[in-house]
C-alpha cells in the first residue's frame, strides 16, 4: 500500500470509530440529558452547565424532553434516546414510577445512567447528583417559623411522585412539629402547571379561613400566588418559594415573596455530564450492581450541589453574580 493509501485508509479507520481528543474521549460520543418542561429558566440552567462540559471534553451533549409537564412524553424521550444507544444519560424522574423501568432498560443495556434534581431511589442508577432536599425542606421550615412567629395556617403547592418535593415536605414537617401552632391546611396538586396555582389561590382568597402563608415546593408556583395576592390587594402574608426563576426574584424585590431557596441546576448539569465522562474512561466492569451497600464502591451514592436561602437582603447581590457569570460564559 502507498504511503498515501495508508494515510486515507487511517482517516476513514479514524472517521468510522470516532476520533480520540485530548481528553481521552471520542468525538462522536453522545450523552443526553432528560427532563420536562425544558423551557423553565432552571432548565435551561441545567443545559448551561451540560453543554459547558460537553464543549470542554469535545463531545456531543443534547437536552430532550417535553416543554411542559408531560410525564408520559418524558418517559418516550428515554425510551428514544436509549434506542441511540449513547455513552451515557442524566435524567430527572419527575414521575419515579415511569422513570425507573427507563433506567433500568438502560443500565441492562450498558449504558450508565445518573439522576439529577429529582432522584430514582429504587432504580439502577448509579449515582444521584442534586440538593439535599430534606435539609431544603428544613432550611424553608426553619424560615416559615420566624416569619409567621411560630404561629399560623399554612398551604403548600406541589406535585406527587416526585421524590425531591416528597423529601421538601418532610423537611418541612419536620421542621414545624417544633412550632405546633403552625398548621398544613391544604395542599395543592399544581400538576405541572402555574395556572392550578393561580386559579387555586384565587378560589382560597374567597373561603372562610385565610391561609396565613403559602410555601411551593418547586419553581413555577409562587410568583403566581404573589401574582394573584397582589391583585387583590392582600397584605401581610407569607410565601416562601423555590428556585430562582426571575419573576420570583422581581417579586422578592418587591415584597411580595418572603424568601426562595435557590438550587444549583447549572452544577448538576455540569458536574453530571463530567461525571458520566468519567465513567465512559473508566466504566465499571458490572454496571448491573448495588453500588450503594458496597463499601468498595468506587461511586458515592449522593452529590449534594448545595442550595442557599435568597430574600430581599442578598437578592441584589444574586442577580449580579448570576448576570456576571452569563457574561462571562460561567
Amino acid at each position: 500500500m502507498s504511503k498515501l493509501n495508508f494515510l486515507a485508509a487511517a482517516s476513514l479507520l479514524a472517521i468510522l470509530s470516532g476520533c480520540t481528543g485530548s481528553t481521552g474521549h471520542k468525538s462522536n460520543e453522545k450523552y443526553y440529558l432528560i427532563t420536562t418542561n425544558t423551557k423553565i429558566s432552571y432548565w435551561q440552567s441545567a443545559a448551561a452547565g451540560f453543554y459547558k462540559e460537553a464543549k470542554q471534553l469535545d463531545v456531543s451533549g443534547e437536552m430532550v424532553g417535553p416543554d411542559t409537564y408531560d410525564l408520559q412524553a418524558e418517559q418516550a424521550a428515554f425510551d428514544t434516546a436509549i434506542s441511540k444507544n449513547p455513552a451515557g444519560i442524566l435524567v430527572s424522574a419527575a414521575d419515579v414510577n415511569l422513570i425507573t423501568p427507563e433506567i433500568n432498560k438502560a443500565i441492562a443495556k450498558g449504558i450508565p445512567v445518573l439522576t439529577i434534581d429529582s432522584d430514582a431511589p429504587d432504580s439502577k442508577r448509579l449515582v444521584f447528583i442534586g440538593t439535599n432536599n430534606l435539609q431544603a425542606g428544613v432550611m424553608g421550615g426553619r424560615r416559615l417559623i420566624k416569619e409567621l412567629n411560630g404561629k399560623g395556617n399554612v398551604v403548600i403547592y406541589t406535585m406527587p411522585n416526585q421524590s425531591n418535593l416528597e423529601q421538601r415536605m418532610h423537611g418541612y414537617k419536620d421542621t414545624l412539629a417544633e412550632a405546633p401552632g403552625i398548621k398544613i391546611v391544604n395542599t395543592i396538586d399544581i400538576k405541572g402547571d402555574p395556572r392550578v396555582a393561580f386559579d387555586a389561590t384565587n378560589d382560597m382568597l374567597k373561603g372562610k379561613i385565610q391561609p396565613d402563608a403559602f410555601v411551593c415546593l418547586e419553581a413555577i408556583s409562587c410568583k403566581e400566588v404573589a401574582d394573584v395576592l397582589d391583585r387583590n390587594k392582600v397584605k401581610g402574608k407569607v410565601i416562601i418559594a423555590m428556585d430562582t426563576d426571575q419573576g420570583t426574584l422581581d417579586w422578592i424585590k418587591k415584597g411580595g415573596i418572603s424568601a426562595t431557596i435557590a438550587q444549583k441546576p447549572y452544577t448538576m448539569g455540569y458536574y453530571g455530564l463530567e461525571m458520566l465522562g468519567e465513567l465512559f474512561l473508566h466504566k465499571p466492569d458490572v454496571l448491573d450492581h448495588k453500588f450503594g451497600p458496597d463499601t468498595q464502591s468506587p461511586l458515592p451514592v449522593f452529590v449534594d450541589t448545595g442550595a442557599t436561602l435568597i430574600d430581599k437582603g442578598n437578592v441584589d447581590h444574586f442577580i449580579s453574580e448570576r448576570d456576571s457569570a452569563a457574561s462571562a460564559g460561567q
